[in-house]
C-alpha cells in the first residue's frame, strides 16, 4: 500500500500549467504525512491510431486510472481553451466512469488550477468546468479562501475558485510571486483536507 498522496493531474502545452503544478506540489508537501503525485495526460491526436509513446520524453508520467482511484485528494490543472478545460484532460476525465460507478472518489477533496494568455481569458469558467465532473464524482470541492491575502493583492492570476496564472499572449510571463503563493496555498489546503478526511488509499 502506498503512502497517502494528493494527485496533481494536469495538461500543459507550453509549460505554464506544468510550472503551476510544481508549485502546487510544493504546497501539498508542506503537510506532513501526505505526498504529491504529479501526473499528466497525453495530447489528443486527430490520428485514428494511437501515436504517442507510452512514456513522455520529459516531465511527469502519464496518469493511470489507478493513480486517480487511489488518491487521497485531487487537484486538476489545464490551460484555458475558450473558457473550458483542454480536450486531453477532459478526455481522461470522461473515461473515469468506472470510478463514478464504484464511488471511488466520494468525499475526497478536490480543486483546480488554470493558465490563460489574457487576464480575462476565461480563468474562472475554466476552473468551474474542471470542478463540474468532480462534483458528479462526489468529491469535496476546495477553493482558495480570502484569508490568503494575495487574493486581494494580485494583478495577475488568482481566484477563489482555484489557482490561476496569466501567461501572456506569447506564454512567456513567469508565474508571479503572488501566483506561486496561491498555488502553494491551494496544494496545502487540499493536502490538509485529505489528511483530516482520512480518505487514504
Amino acid at each position: 500500500m502506498s503512502n497517502p498522496y494528493v494527485l496533481v493531474l494536469y495538461y500543459s502545452r507550453n509549460g505554464a500549467t506544468a510550472a503551476m503544478a510544481l508549485e502546487i506540489a510544493r504546497g501539498v508537501e508542506q503537510v506532513a504525512g501526505i505526498e504529491a503525485r504529479l501526473r499528466t495526460v497525453p495530447p489528443v491526436s486527430v490520428d485514428t491510431a494511437a501515436s504517442q509513446p507510452a512514456i513522455p520524453a520529459e516531465g511527469a508520467v502519464y496518469c493511470s486510472q489507478a493513480d486517480l482511484k487511489h488518491c487521497s485528494g485531487l487537484i486538476l490543472g489545464s490551460p484555458t481553451r475558450f473558457g473550458n478545460m483542454a480536450a486531453p484532460l477532459k478526455h481522461f476525465i470522461d473515461n473515469s466512469g468506472d470510478l463514478w460507478l464504484n464511488g471511488s472518489l466520494i468525499d475526497k477533496p478536490a480543486a483546480a488550477f488554470t493558465s490563460t494568455g489574457s487576464l480575462h481569458g476565461g480563468q474562472e469558467t475554466t476552473l468551474i468546468s474542471m470542478l463540474l465532473p468532480l462534483l458528479h464524482q462526489g468529491m469535496v470541492i476546495a477553493g482558495i479562501p480570502y484569508s490568503e491575502a494575495d487574493l486581494m493583492q494580485t494583478r495577475s492570476g488568482g481566484t477563489p475558485y482555484g489557482a490561476s496564472h496569466l501567461a501572456g499572449s506569447d506564454n512567456k510571463l513567469p508565474v508571479s510571486a503572488e501566483e506561486k503563493r496561491l498555488c502553494q496555498a491551494l496544494g496545502k489546503r487540499v493536502a490538509s483536507l485529505a489528511k483530516a478526511l482520512g480518505k487514504n488509499p
